[in-house]
């Protein structure tokens, strides 16, 4: 057992290079001498896992990695790995979390983990968000592919108000944009329900592109005195965790608004 767990991180390394790499930088990443990083490829090469460029002699994961790692989304359910996450994030910082999706109004919520706090809002399954005046639609500005958001904006803007998508349009300049893209996350001053507020995180999917935004609500002064200590962190990693499970590596670019 102690054998397998030594050698996965050597699997490990080769994951995180993202590229064909050699077989000493393979065993300094993982904390092996050569000799030892060789003993295990050799069996990893037998069976599939690793590849070994004839050229090169640098090191790649295999065929049988490949088929294990497409098994492994083909039997994923993102929707079941984000209502886990939703509850769990909603245990963990006694916040209102939502799930937020690209529907075909917008910025459209699934799902709305009720925390038992006694805010009064009109957030539920069905919802439609402004791009602009609510931090969930703000975070889909930045992190959509340029088309897409800005024609999403023209639209909500030429809507004038006349529909019941939450939240006002205003102006979002593109260094807002720059800014959500390099913070990881989204908020949003004079939010549109008074003295509630939100932060919504992005959660990526196997291609690098957005897959839905996860956001925590609750009251203004909860929000003000834990954001930055406990609930931002906690958001962060929990988005970071369930877009790593819909297979995201961070090693792909993100397509963004003004790139």
């Amino acid at each position: 057992m102690q054998s397998i767990e030594l050698g996965a991180r050597l699997l490990k390394a080769l994951v995180d290079e993202g590229e064909a790499t050699m077989l000493k930088d393979l065993a300094r990443i993982a904390g092996f001498a050569p000799a030892q990083a060789h003993a295990y490829l050799v069996s990893y090469r037998k069976i599939g896992l690793v590849e070994q460029d004839p050229t090169t002699g640098r090191y790649l994961l295999g065929r049988f990695a490949m088929d294990v790692g497409i098994t492994r989304m083909q039997t994923n359910d993102p929707m079941r790995l984000a209502r886990d996450a939703a509850l769990a994030l909603s245990e963990e910082t006694g916040l209102i979390v939502a799930l937020v999706v690209w529907g075909s109004f917008g910025p459209t919520v699934v799902l709305v983990q009720e925390s038992g706090s006694q805010i009064n809002m009109n957030t539920r399954p069905g919802t439609v968000y402004s791009m602009s005046g609510t931090a969930s639609g703000r975070l889909f500005s930045a992190f959509l592919p340029p088309m897409v958001a800005k024609e999403a904006i023209r639209a909500e803007r030429r809507e004038n108000g006349q529909t019941g998508r939450v939240g006002t349009h205003r102006f979002l300049s593109k260094a807002e944009l720059e800014t959500i893209r390099q913070d990881g996350y989204a908020t949003i001053e004079n939010p549109p329900v008074p003295g509630v507020n939100a932060i919504a995180a992005p959660v990526f999917d196997h291609a690098g592109q957005l897959s839905m935004a996860l956001t925590i609500i609750g009251e203004d002064r909860v929000m003000a005195e834990k954001a930055q200590s406990e609930f931002l962190p906690a958001l962060l990693a929990t988005a970071r965790t369930l877009s790593e499970d819909l297979g995201y590596s961070g090693l792909r670019e993100v397509v963004a608004v003004g790139d």
